[in-house]
């Protein structure tokens, strides 16, 4: 049985970020577990193969939560990447780092070293940001990041009209003040190609000897001997079992659709629910699997008035080849650009103390009449707007031992008066937004939700029935100073030994909108906090 100091399981956000931190000291044995693939399709890329590739199951995995009253009672589904890089070779490449104050409000529940000052010293450790470095920004890290390069009279009225409504428009939208603004997204992308942690933490580090990277198994659970962790237990391609040894700890990185799973899969977890498996229980922890909270959008789209001002002319028809003729000779052009082009941050309320609202803006619209996607005939634009941080919780648990199959989850969107209040704030502000000029001017008329939908319960059917899950799950392994909680604030599972967890499902809110920037920042922070002698 092969054996490694650290066992790293999973190679996204977290995951390669880690092997590349710890693999730094030539002492210490690293190996890193991957279910998927390698991620050298070009799909990956190029920033625009994203629409193809979050079609393909060899790239990516497909959880279909429960029906709801806020899905339409239909499944939603969630989607994440199955490669090397793991989401953030699959994703938007939005790069939102999160405002100093949720840090500060998750160090109160987390501890003391997830505080914003420690996690804007890993943000200037991993940036190499366009702008240059700031006081909370990096200049020469790792991590290329971009703005996009589509300047345009439409770009150009969408911050007009933010300004005219109180948002300012930014430079950086992740400058540290109250979180209200509009500017260009800042993503992942450099010469356009995307910036994954694969491409950007694992690759450099790829050929160290302590390194040992495996793609194509499948992490079942972590073996215990007492309460102890000694390894995985793992499965590759063919179905055949085996064992990888840890002499210093196991480390989770699965992320949080994953993570709880392997944890209940390995006895940690609700006795009730591993009892009704004939899973042996190691430890009792009914708070595995639990406290998950995810984003549901409002999806808004307007009608322009000219078809030079939309990229729905060249994602489609004879201009699609040529988009992509256009990538592949100057990697620039529509194909470079990524899911989002610009944002809008600003307060369902007055006394809300800094943005609550999240609004993504692309320069497209989506054929909704289409059940297979694609998009308008006609030049729009759309906005994803929901709550940064909604109050609302949900639940992942396994329903069965098959570590291939899906967990059963519950998103419970929309459970709290606050979420409900803050979304439909949203709807209403991003249509007074939409009648400032100049941007009026170049809007020929509202096609989603539509002129029609003025009430409340008009405004929800448009996100039960076109709704848009955001890809931000977090807490379902949830870390805290309090004995209840999954992990405590060294990222040590509770109950056993040599076993931590680092990824989204430790956060116990989403952090100010996405969570790919997050991620590596805390796991950034996580290899000191495992490095340093207690």
């Amino acid at each position: 049985m092969a054996d490694y100091d650290y066992l790293i399981v999973g190679a996204g956000a977290a995951g390669c970020v880690l092997a590349s931190r710890l693999s730094a000291d030539p002492a210490i044995s690293v190996c890193l577990i991957e279910a998927g693939g390698g991620d050298g399709h070009p799909f990956i890329h190029m920033p625009r193969g994203l629409a193809k590739l979050v079609r393909m199951p060899s790239h990516m995995y497909f959880y279909f939560t429960e029906p709801e009253a806020r899905t339409g009672m239909k499944p939603d589904v969630w989607l994440r990447g199955k490669v090397l890089g793991g989401s953030t070779s699959v994703n938007g490449m939005v790069w939102v780092r999160g405002h100093p104050g949720d840090y500060d409000e998750m160090a109160e529940a987390m501890g003391d070293d997830w505080s914003w000052e420690h996690v804007a010293k890993a943000y200037r450790e991993i940036e190499n940001h366009e702008l240059g470095a700031g006081k909370n920004r990096g200049g020469s890290g790792p991590l290329r990041i971009s703005l996009p390069t589509e300047r345009s009279a439409l770009t150009a009225a969408i911050l007009d009209a933010g300004a005219a409504m109180g948002w300012p428009v930014e430079a950086d939208i992740n400058a540290p003040d109250d979180g209200v603004s509009s500017g260009f997204m800042p993503r992942s992308i450099f010469k356009g190609k995307r910036q994954s942690a694969a491409l950007a933490f694992l690759r450099p580090v790829m050929g160290l000897s302590n390194l040992t990277v495996l793609t194509g198994r499948v992490t079942d659970r972590v073996v215990f001997d007492g309460s102890r962790a000694i390894g995985i237990e793992v499965l590759d391609q063919s179905g055949t079992r085996s064992e990888i040894a840890a002499r210093r700890e196991v480390i989770l990185c699965g992320g949080a659709m994953a993570s709880p799973g392997i944890l209940e899969r390995s006895g940690v977890g609700d006795p009730a629910l591993l009892a009704g498996l004939g899973i042996p229980l190691v430890h009792a922890n009914s708070a595995v699997g639990e406290h998950v909270s995810e984003h549901r959008s409002i999806r808004m789209q307007w009608r322009l008035n000219r078809d030079a001002l939309s990229f729905n002319r060249d994602y489609q028809g004879w201009r699609l080849p040529l988009s992509v003729m256009q990538y592949y000779l100057t990697h620039d052009g529509p194909m470079s650009s990524a899911a989002i082009e610009m944002r809008l941050a600003f307060r369902s309320r007055p006394d809300v103390a800094r943005a609550d609202i999240q609004a993504q803006l692309g320069l497209y619209s989506w054929d909704m009449a289409n059940p297979g996607g694609g998009l308008e005939q006609w030049p729009g634009f759309c906005a994803v707007a929901y709550a940064i941080r909604p109050s609302s919780r949900g639940s992942i648990h396994i329903n069965t031992r098959d570590p291939s199959a899906p967990p059963t989850s519950r998103a419970n969107f929309y459970a709290s008066n606050e979420d409900r209040a803050v979304v439909l704030s949203a709807a209403r502000q991003l249509r007074e937004w939409a009648a400032q000029e100049p941007l009026a001017s170049l809007i020929e008329a509202e096609t989603a939700p539509g002129p029609a939908a003025q009430s409340d319960e008009a405004l929800f059917d448009a996100i039960d029935q076109y709704g848009a899950a955001g890809m931000h799950t977090v807490g379902s392994c949830r870390m805290g100073r309090d004995d209840a909680s999954v992990v405590d604030p060294q990222m040590r599972v509770r109950g056993v030994s040599a076993l931590r967890i680092m990824d989204t499902s430790v956060m116990p809110f989403i952090p100010a909108g996405n969570t790919q920037a997050p991620a590596m920042a805390l796991a950034w922070r996580a290899a000191e906090i495992i490095g340093r002698k207690e």
